[in-house]
């Protein structure tokens, strides 16, 4: 076993050699430090220890008892600590921060963001974080059709829609057609299953079906009214596109609200707009 390859990884190691410093882990031909302050008391030479492995500072192999926010393979939210050209420097428990390389970041993250990572190693043999996460989810969960779920947002895509990582590891999609309102990544959404694909990915909406959807649609123009002095310069005639600007609905569902208020006798279509 080369320790190398165990980067990113908790292990269970032996203990070859006890120094003022720490102690050695590993083998006699290779070794690692555990520095003396995280040194278990009362460990001596030949005893185990379940370490991490990761590269310091001075971009030394080093092992740590403490338990990181993430390990290799793993799936995990965490914070930006700090943000610049290059990339950012994230949260992920231990004394030296998490690189999230500019490169792979789906969206330009600052600092207090929360994103969504996976771990990887680098052509420098370095641990970095990514928030390309696709082909690390998971698509074999237990939600079906009209399920609610929660997931947290990792990627926009102007042909596709809006990328969800369900419960933080389930593949999932918001369709460009379904994507209506205001959704970026690092967003956590609650949505409704619509489809579950043959290839085990999800299919998502963030609006419920239409009947339960046009009351909570119909409320919301009513507030815009009140907002606008009881008069809004929309009618069922605007545009998709200006429609789903202003409302973030798609013009049918702007048609349903607007016919269950008037059907409700509580707006007036005029010509150039609707009133209270």
């Amino acid at each position: 076993m080369r320790l190398i390859d165990e980067l990113g990884k908790r292990r269970m190691l032996t203990v070859v050699k006890t120094v003022d410093f720490g102690v050695y882990l590993g083998t006699k031909e290779e070794r690692v430090l555990l520095p003396k302050k995280e040194v278990p008391e009362g460990t001596e030479a030949g005893d185990p220890v379940e370490v991490f492995l990761y590269k310091d500072s001075d971009d030394r192999l080093i092992a740590t008892t403490a338990v990181p926010k993430i390990t290799l393979g793993e799936l995990a939210v965490l914070t930006v600590k700090e943000a610049g050209k290059i990339g950012a420097f994230l949260d992920w428990g231990l004394p030296k921060d998490l690189f999230l390389p500019f490169k792979e970041q789906t969206e330009k993250v600052k600092k207090g963001d929360q994103v969504l990572v996976s771990l990887y190693v680098d052509k420098s043999e370095r641990l970095c974080a990514t928030m390309k996460v696709y082909d690390r989810l998971r698509t074999d969960s237990p939600y079906k059709k009209d399920d609610q779920v929660e997931g947290m947002i990792y990627e926009l895509s102007d042909n596709f829609g809006v990328f969800v990582a369900v419960d933080n590891c389930y593949s999932a999609l918001i369709p460009k057609r379904e994507a209506y309102g205001s959704l970026k990544v690092g967003d956590r959404v609650h949505a409704r299953v619509v489809k579950v694909r043959e290839d085990g990915k999800l299919d998502l909406s963030v609006r419920e079906k239409a009947f339960l959807q046009m009351d909570a649609d119909a409320l919301m123009i009513m507030d815009r009214l009140k907002e606008n002095g009881g008069k809004l310069p929309f009618t069922d005639k605007a545009s998709p596109e200006l429609i789903k600007k202003e409302f973030g609905l798609s013009k049918n569902a702007f048609k349903r609200a607007v016919g269950r208020l008037l059907k409700e006798k509580r707006i007036r279509i005029m010509e150039d707009g609707i009133e209270i």
